[in-house]
């Protein structure tokens, strides 16, 4: 992993170091080995390296022998042997052994056409001196980030917003839009940013900038409409075959590696998998342990540690440690982030970098494979929606009457979240479930002057993203409708931001065997009952590693790494709730009714109603307001 800068100056023969080191500087733990610039005319990019393979001679920015192209680029390419090979066979000479260089050479001969021949993860950007053109590309998933800025002669790019916000032209005003979108995510969406002067690139696009230019262009999507015909058995022997590639991929670096285990099948497979190609005893594994019984999943973890016999680490997340490590997430975090999982992430990678500097996960089977429960709260949601008004209202009455809970999933929490989208259309409903607040009741957190138009002076609906981009779906079955809508939103601008921002805060670099190319694409094109049959979630990856891991792990429910935050705000985080979101703080902003706010915290105190994720977001946005904003 690496951080990479970029100013470019079509007005001045050459761009102001001084900004662009500070730029650079602002990605210190993203890269702590080194650091590098390159100076050309009209352009400055800048790298910060964190060493995971050709150690030696792998520095950047990196340019061709003839000086014409020079590249930043963040990420892993992991086929990038083949390419290599293939480079060399047409005569391509080649001074070093890094991803880098295959990649630049790549991009030289094939331009854009080049993104069809990657596999990996990645964010980089090429400079073409002669012809004054910056190429940019964020891979196909979205494991890592790339920003930008239009400037009044130029642009500039990142790897996070801090590096761009020390560029002088570059404010921190907030985005009205994105904060709403926020409190609808939990996350800041594609393109925008927290920031009114920041976009993000979307995954899977490119960019080319010229002068006076700016264009963007979706380069791959899932590949839907071409379905296998293909048994079970078949898919499942198959996904076994490229899982085992994958995994085989991520374990090359010149570096220690190890493995997230939280014991769910998805981290279990990889270390079963890991275990074909070295011995348990040099498998380093690391998992989050809770003190709340209903979040734990000690037991599952051991137990795949046991089996394999892994050089298992454990960390146990109490409210004590979350105090101490909350201000250092916050600080990190320029954008505001409201899944709590980002503390266990965190701790789970600060600990982990103690002994390795990569680590394997199993992000992204839930999202390919159906694994989590709102694919079976969509479909009773269809039916529910069919019901007579009058026995939808006694629902929402008897649901008033179940006991609370600060459990993991309790009853009452599911009930709730269900009954705020089952009425909504289609994909929206699982983004309303997933989201702090629900649409309606964004107009009484925000104050009705507060960017209450968009700029074609309709009201704004934080739902539109979603619509837009299920018009690039071509899956024609609900449920696959549902695995493109997980993976373009909460996949990748959640899950993913989460795992990046809290290992790069520790320099750690974390690998997605999921993720892979030719595992995703496969994936989109297995029928949808191999993913969710019946009621089993993940049918045909819990067929295929039946056999490799133990049946308490194959069979048990999705857990998800939650953390026990309901009762931590009336408890440990109580002050720390009470002292930020405090009614001269909250009225002196104009951004927030006071009155709801203190409705929300007045039940949740009171075990009212359980308001964790509104009130845990309203909490981390103003961490990063006092830290970030204007």
């Amino acid at each position: 992993m690496c951080g990479i800068t970029g100013i470019i100056d079509f007005s001045l023969s050459t761009v102001n170091r001084a900004v662009l080191q500070s730029m650079n500087g602002a990605l210190m733990t993203r890269g702590p080995d080194a650091e590098g610039f390159a100076f050309l005319p009209h352009t400055g990019l800048g790298h910060r390296r964190l060493s995971i393979i050709d150690l030696e001679s792998g520095a950047q920015p990196m340019s061709t022998a003839d000086g014409r192209y020079t590249i930043v680029f963040n990420g892993e390419i992991y086929n990038y042997r083949e390419l290599r090979a293939d480079l060399e066979k047409a005569g391509i000479p080649l001074r070093t052994h890094s991803d880098t260089e295959v990649l630049l050479e790549l991009f030289v001969r094939e331009g854009a056409n080049c993104l069809e021949k990657l596999n990996g993860m990645f964010a980089f950007a090429v400079w073409d001196a002669k012809d004054r053109i910056l190429f940019a590309a964020r891979d196909r998933i979205g494991k890592k980030p790339f920003y930008y800025a239009q400037l009044p002669n130029g642009f500039a790019f990142a790897s996070e917003p801090k590096a761009l916000l020390k560029h002088p032209a570059i404010s921190k005003t907030l985005d009205p839009s994105a904060a709403k979108l926020f409190f609808a995510y939990e996350y800041v969406p594609a393109p925008y940013s927290i920031y009114a002067d920041i976009k993000k690139l979307p995954q899977s696009h490119f960019l080319e900038v010229t002068q006076g230019s700016l264009k963007i262009t979706r380069y791959w999507s899932p590949p839907q409409n071409e379905p296998l015909e293909i048994d079970e058995k078949s898919a499942a022997k198959e996904l076994l075959r490229l899982l085992d590639k994958a995994v085989t991929y991520r374990m090359i670096a010149d570096v220690p590696l190890g493995v997230f285990l939280s014991g769910g099948v998805d981290s279990s497979s990889v270390v079963a998998l890991m275990a074909r190609h070295r011995a348990g005893k040099d498998i380093k594994t690391f998992s989050i342990n809770f003190a709340e019984a209903s979040y734990d999943e000690s037991l599952y973890s051991t137990t795949v540690a046991k089996t394999f016999g892994t050089d298992h680490h454990e960390e146990t997340l109490t409210a004590n440690t979350m105090l101490k490590i909350l201000p250092d997430v916050a600080n990190y975090l320029d954008e505001p982030f409201a899944d709590g999982s980002i503390l266990p992430t965190y701790l789970l990678s600060q600990f982990t970098r103690k002994h390795v500097t990569v680590a394997l996960g199993g992000d992204g089977a839930d999202e390919l494979f159906a694994g989590y429960p709102t694919f079976l709260a969509s479909r009773l949601a269809n039916a529910y929606t069919r019901l007579p008004p009058f026995i939808k209202n006694s629902v929402n009455h008897l649901s008033g009457w179940l006991p609370k809970s600060d459990d993991n999933m309790s009853l009452d929490f599911k009930a709730r979240q269900f009954l705020l989208g089952a009425d909504f259309p289609g994909v929206e409903k699982n983004q309303v479930w997933l989201g702090a607040l629900p649409p309606s009741e964004l107009n009484q957190l925000f104050m009705p002057d507060f960017g209450s138009t968009t700029p074609d002076l309709s009201p704004f609906d934080p739902l539109t993203l979603i619509r837009n981009e299920m018009r690039h779906c071509t899956a024609t079955h609900f449920g696959d409708q549902l695995l493109y809508f997980y993976q373009k939103f909460y996949l990748c601008e959640g899950i993913l931001t989460k795992v990046d921002r809290a290992s790069m805060a520790n320099s750690l670099e974390v690998r997605a065997p999921y993720l892979d190319k030719d595992v995703v694409e496969f994936a989109a094109r297995l029928p949808y009952e191999y993913k969710l049959k019946g009621i089993t979630t993940k049918f045909l990856v819990k067929r295929a590693f039946n056999r490799l891991l133990p049946a308490m792990i194959t069979q048990r429910s999705k857990k998800g790494f939650g953390i026990p935050i309901a009762g931590w705000l009336k408890n440990e985080l109580k002050p720390l709730l009470l002292n930020t979101l405090n009614r001269e703080r909250i009225k002196s902003a104009g951004i927030f009714n006071w009155s709801y706010v203190e409705k929300l915290i007045g039940e949740h105190l009171s075990g009212k109603s359980n308001h964790r994720k509104p009130l845990f977001a309203l909490l981390m946005f103003e961490l990063w307001r006092e830290q970030y904003s204007d």
